[in-house]
């Protein structure tokens, strides 16, 4: 190697490359089970408060615990009579009167973990709280939809790393946050000109670095196919500004090229709002509202929204009473919400939060969260949900 420099470009491109074996020589209409439809994850990180997102705006108790961080019931924007919709987000109040919009309503786990990191790996791995699994339910998904398979589908994370819920046991999902990007850094001439020394001199199974060409070549050929299919729509709509806008528009993109996916999994962060929590919370739940507004709208005009389901949500919803700093503490149950052209049941899936019966002051959980995903994995995946969950969970009628 000629300096320190190429080395560590070496390196980092290898690093990144660990994180997708498989599933390199691009994914062509031979893989596995692909039914066609996707399915895109988004993560409120942070623990959102969804009683501020989905105020109970008729509820006196609501606005007892929260004298100055309450929505006012003139400012919100009425779903029901019993759930209305922060101000900031009118988009979302339009996908909800279009049918494209499915609340659901107290969605936890038994015996929850307040921790940010715990929580957020039960909800990843689809675990009881006192396991600790290291592969992650969509990560299964792939192993099981994939087994010994050479194309297996392609799951995507627009990130720089892995999140552990796309983490299998024998596979796992490709993290890239620009694949445009990662395909200029693969044609990086000095990459080329190492390829080109590790083919012509063969080496053997023992040469220590083997594995790190190999893995470069793998990288190579996926950046290519990704750059390939980026290539074939550009979107023009204006999403909004920062990550979270960026990660949605590749997607729609790529979606929209005819790219063989079945899981996008993005992530919008910020939502740990313990202290001045309004102008934090409102501020991201604009970005959310547009950003979802948007995306749903870029495949609705390239007719791929009935192909698409998006599911958000976060680790945990925050407690029911504001604390001394304007903020909301780490708290227990929350919504999920679903969104696509192919909802069975739209509107609001269940009752509203009951502030008469809290546990531990946070809002008690009633539908288990892993029979959301068991939900998703059978019905819309039409993969083996039980044995990607490792039990049976009750399946809700979402479709």
């Amino acid at each position: 190697m000629n300096n320190r420099r190429d080395f560590l470009k070496l390196s980092a491109l290898a690093s990144a490359s660990v994180l997708m074996p498989g599933f390199l020589q691009g994914l062509g209409k031979d893989s596995l089970d692909y039914t066609g439809k996707k399915l895109v994850i988004v993560q409120l990180s942070g623990g959102n408060d969804g009683l501020n997102s989905f105020v109970p705006y008729r509820n006196d108790a609501y606005y007892k615990a929260r004298p100055s961080l309450a929505i006012p019931a003139r400012e919100v924007l009425t779903l029901n009579d019993e759930l209305g919709l922060n101000p900031v987000m009118p988009e979302l109040k339009a996908l909800y009167e279009e049918g494209q919009l499915c609340i659901i309503n107290n969605v936890g786990y038994p015996n929850p973990d307040r921790s940010h990191f715990r929580s957020m790996d039960i909800w990843h791995t689809a675990s009881n709280s006192d396991e600790y699994w290291q592969s992650g339910w969509l990560g299964r998904y792939l192993d099981n939809s994939c087994a010994g398979c050479a194309k297996p589908h392609q799951v995507l994370e627009l990130d720089d790393t892995l999140s552990l819920a796309v983490k299998g046991e024998q596979l796992k999902a490709l993290a890239v946050r620009d694949p445009n990007r990662l395909y200029r850094q693969t044609r990086d001439p000095f990459l080329a000109a190492m390829m080109e020394a590790y083919n012509s001199h063969a080496p053997s199974a023992q040469d220590e670095l083997d594995y790190m060409y190999k893995t470069i070549a793998e990288t190579t050929s996926s950046a290519a196919y990704l750059h390939e299919h980026a290539r074939v729509y550009t979107s023009r709509l204006d999403y909004p500004q920062g990550p979270f806008g960026r990660q949605l528009k590749t997607v729609a993109e790529l979606i929209c090229a005819g790219m063989e996916t079945s899981v996008y999994y993005v992530s919008l962060t910020g939502f740990d709002t313990h202290v001045r929590q309004k102008p934090q919370q409102e501020r991201l739940l604009k970005q959310y509202s547009q950003g979802m507004a948007t995306f749903i709208r870029d495949l609705r005009q390239n007719d791929r929204l009935n192909e698409t389901l998006i599911m958000t949500f976060s680790e945990f919803g925050r407690r029911v009473s504001e604390n001394a700093s304007g903020g909301t503490d780490h708290g227990k149950a929350n919504q999920v919400l679903l969104m696509g052209g192919q909802l069975g049941k739209p509107g609001v899936f269940n009752p509203a939060p009951n502030l008469a019966q809290l546990d531990e002051g946070d809002l008690p959980f009633e539908i288990d969260f892993r029979q959301i995903y068991a939900s998703l994995l059978h019905h819309w995946l039409e993969a083996n949900d039980e044995l990607i969950l490792k039990r049976t969970f009750k399946r809700l009628d979402l479709f």
